[in-house]
């Protein structure tokens, strides 16, 4: 956990020194030490070392260069110009510098855009792995979480467009979406919502007209993020197609045609949003704009939904990553209020009711992060051919996204209110978190439609609960180190997420969505969570994560009753071991699960 007391002596402090700094100045990978200790679990050796160095670079200017860049981009946001000079519908956004140099960063210097897509990023000889790509979100998210919506997007349409898009799109500008020379480089964009609604698209009426031999796309798009891209992949219903899902079909759009000349569509307006305020989201009219079909479209079913619905799981994905990062700046910055702030001559981080607070943001953050590992990881499994991996997935990566999400908004809450008043100021990063942490429950659908998806669909339909549900108890099973009492608890509740889920998509009992896939969450979680600390501590490591496993039954899969104080011997132990910056052996880990 974060030690960063800086607290005075009475006699030295100032007033200005009552008043707890942030997490600015800090690298945020070095203070990570969850992150560094589950790399190890999830990370080939010869990875993890490349790209330490690599993590450690982006951790210290994720801290400093960029955190500031970030708060400047967040007040001084995107601007439409509708016309030029000369009253041509030529119109332009203009960021402020401080967006652009954070692009640079992004894409320029790391790369994260590409790296998934071609060898040779940071000296590493392969495509980088999904495990490594994401501690690149993570890192970047814990100071700009606007920027990461143009990259991700960017990733996931060059890997539709190479997975299911014509060649002539590819030739003609895949190459530039790959560049990391910012003259060149085509940053890519997703744009699907209408006014008749963002999850429900089969009344989608955006319509593309084959004329001449040229596919060309007429309507209104209402909500499209980075609407400054120079490809955007385009859900639209072919003329004569039939209607509802079966007749929609993709469209590769460039901004600007091979003669230099603006393609047939207008930025009407910039929406006024809560949060992501850097990056520029707005309203575009298509008037005949030229686009490359995926595949043969026309007046028959159209495979473009399942296409496009590879995009929404990559970006679904990426979202539970930014919530994971999101969170870890959050719990840092309590922390260091916790940890620098004096109240009745202590420090509130003593306080009983203040640490039980702080592992209540604590226990969510570290769930994430354990998932996002364990989601990269059967990605990259899947990626190989691997078809066990890929049913995995199916459930895993909705599951990721509908919880991450909302424990993001709780503990950026949560973060705000152990700062106090100050973090209602604009002046400090809080409200910024705040603001941006409800973007997540929105963007890639929100908590009933994943909460549906996995019930209805990865559970019902794919059934893929059951290989959950054998995968986890397999690896318990292999797991050394875990209690075998425990290890039974632990076994017996996976068993019974599984049926409890299966029980609400069975019987279509959509009331009982979120509570079935927050069952099926936290059994993963806190399985991931046993395991890693087991491995952790076993190689002489901190064995912390095997508290964070109980603390997850017994908060999350244990009945509560309100109106009773309760034990609570556990909590308080396992607290005391969480919040100090000591490390956890196994055996005392083990010695606390038996409490």
């Amino acid at each position: 956990m974060l030690q960063q007391s800086r607290l005075k002596k009475r006699e030295e402090r100032t007033l200005e020194d009552w008043v707890p700094e942030d997490c600015h100045g800090l690298n945020f990978f070095e203070i990570d030490q969850s992150l560094q200790d589950v790399m190890e679990i999830y990370l080939p050796e010869d990875l993890r070392e490349h790209m330490r160095p690599v993590f450690h670079n982006l951790g210290e200017i994720a801290g400093n260069r960029l955190d500031e860049l970030s708060r400047i981009a967040d007040r001084h946001i995107p601007v439409l110009h509708p016309r030029d000079a000369r009253g041509r519908d030529r119109e332009w956004i203009e960021f402020h510098p401080a967006y652009r140099e954070m692009e640079k960063i992004a894409y320029g210097d790391f790369g994260i855009h590409c790296m998934s897509h071609k060898a040779g990023v940071h000296g590493w000889p392969e495509k980088m792995p999904p495990m490594a790509k994401y501690i690149f979100t993570y890192l970047f998210t814990q100071a700009e979480f606007g920027l990461m919506c143009p990259i991700s997007v960017t990733d996931t349409s060059y890997g539709l467009l190479a997975k299911h898009g014509p060649k002539e799109a590819i030739d003609k500008f895949g190459w530039q979406m790959l560049s990391q020379d910012m003259d060149e480089i085509h940053m890519g964009a997703q744009f699907m919502t209408e006014k008749v609604g963002g999850s429900e698209v089969a009344n989608l009426e955006v319509t593309a007209k084959n004329e001449d031999g040229v596919w060309r796309l007429y309507g209104d798009k209402w909500f499209c993020s980075c609407a400054d891209a120079e490809v955007a992949l385009v859900l639209a219903r072919p003329e004569g197609a039939p209607a509802g899902n079966r007749g929609l079909a993709i469209f590769a759009v460039p901004r600007h045609l091979e003669s230099g000349d603006r393609n047939g569509y207008r930025i009407v307006r910039l929406k006024d949003k809560m949060g992501t305020k850097s990056m520029a989201s707005g309203e575009i009219i298509f008037d005949g704009a030229i686009g490359y079909p995926f595949g043969d479209v026309g007046a028959k079913p159209n495979p473009g939904l399942r296409q496009m619905m590879d995009q929404v799981v990559m970006s679904r994905l990426s979202h539970g990553v930014r919530a994971a990062g999101m969170m870890r700046r959050c719990l840092n910055e309590a922390l260091m209020v916790a940890q620098n702030r004096e109240v009745f001559d202590e420090e509130i981080l003593k306080k009983p009711l203040m640490r039980r607070q702080l592992l209540k943001l604590m226990l969510p953050t570290e769930q994430a992060l354990s998932m996002m590992m364990h989601v990269a990881t059967q990605l990259y499994k899947s990626d190989q051919g691997d078809k066990e991996a890929e049913a995995l997935n199916r459930i895993l990566t909705p599951l990721l996204k509908f919880r991450t999400c909302r424990d993001n908004v709780e503990v950026a809450g949560g973060a705000l209110e152990v700062r106090g008043g100050c973090g209602f100021i604009e002046d400090w990063v809080n409200p910024k978190l705040v603001r941006d942490a409800y973007t997540g429950l929105l963007w890639e659908g929100t908590s009933n439609i994943n909460a549906l998806d996995i019930t209805t669909r990865a559970v019902a339909k794919a059934r893929a609960h059951l290989p959950l549900a054998e995968d986890l108890k397999a690896r318990l099973d292999k797991a050394d180190g875990v209690p075998g009492q425990y290890a039974g608890e632990l076994s017996g509740l996976i068993d019974r997420a599984r049926d409890f889920a299966e029980e609400v998509a069975d019987t279509q009992n959509e009331t009982l969505a979120r509570q079935a896939s927050n069952a099926l969450y936290h059994a993963t979680t806190a399985t991931l969570f046993a395991i890693e600390g087991a491995a952790l501590g076993a190689a002489g490591k901190d064995a912390r994560r095997l508290l964070l496993s109980r603390l997850v039954i017994d908060s999350k899969l244990k009945p509560f009753d309100p109106l009773r104080q309760g034990e609570g011997r556990f909590e308080v132990e396992a607290g005391n071991c969480l919040l100090s910056g000591e490390k956890v052996t196994l055996e005392r880990a083990s010695d606390l699960l038996s409490l």
